[in-house]
């Protein structure tokens, strides 16, 4: 079993360009294009100069909280591989699938086992179900044990306040693991040493 894991939140090309070049590049790289209240949002047209790069062995993930249309219409033509959809209906994320043709990440917040449930409605149109804290750009975490039970027959990924020396818990689980906040400086700037950190750590707990 192969652990995998998502870096959120990149904004600064210095920082994608490490992150694409490091020997053991992540496999999906987060990027936040239509929420402003975050700090690591990105505006469009410096979105677009920085995502144009050789993507290497990573894939690249919008990250998108109830996009309107005209931020879709924007993001069409980008170098985009999946978009991660937080607080639309699953018949919504569905239709911006078949629309723009992109792999889909359902992001499910979760306060509750409730919400835990409701990955059933997302399962048939998802390439990936994100089970994600409630804070949105605070970093906050849930209690992991609400995901008990669920079954290993799709692709997970889990994120919320995740630290890097969490990683190990992750070793024999089914989750992709996606981590942003603690990869920052105490100014929510990434820091290539804790990502280099981070990387090392997954390709350790690979071998």
């Amino acid at each position: 079993m192969t652990l995998k894991c998502k870096i959120c939140g990149v904004s600064e090309s210095k920082i994608l360009n490490y992150i694409v070049n490091h020997k053991y590049s992540p496999q999906f790289i987060g990027f936040i294009v239509n929420y402003p209240k975050s700090r690591r949002y990105v505006e469009l047209e410096k979105l677009k100069l920085l995502i144009d790069v050789d993507k290497k062995k990573s894939k690249f993930v919008a990250v998108l909280v109830k996009p309107n249309d005209e931020i879709l219409e924007n993001l069409k033509d980008l170098k985009f591989d999946y978009y991660q959809i937080y607080d639309c209906p699953p018949e919504q994320i569905k239709f911006i699938k078949n629309k723009y043709n992109k792999k889909i990440i359902s992001a499910i917040t979760v306060k509750t086992k409730s919400d835990v449930e409701k990955y059933r409605e997302f399962l048939s149109f998802s390439e990936i179900i994100l089970f994600d804290g409630s804070g949105y750009e605070y970093s906050i975490g849930f209690d992991h044990n609400l995901l008990d039970g669920i079954p290993d027959n799709f692709n997970k990924m889990i994120a919320g306040n995740i630290q890097i020396d969490d990683i190990h818990g992750f070793k024999n689980t089914e989750y992709i693991v996606d981590i942003s906040g603690s990869l920052e400086d105490g100014n929510g700037k990434k820091d290539m040493n804790k990502i280099d950190k981070l990387l090392n750590k997954v390709h350790n707990i690979n071998l």
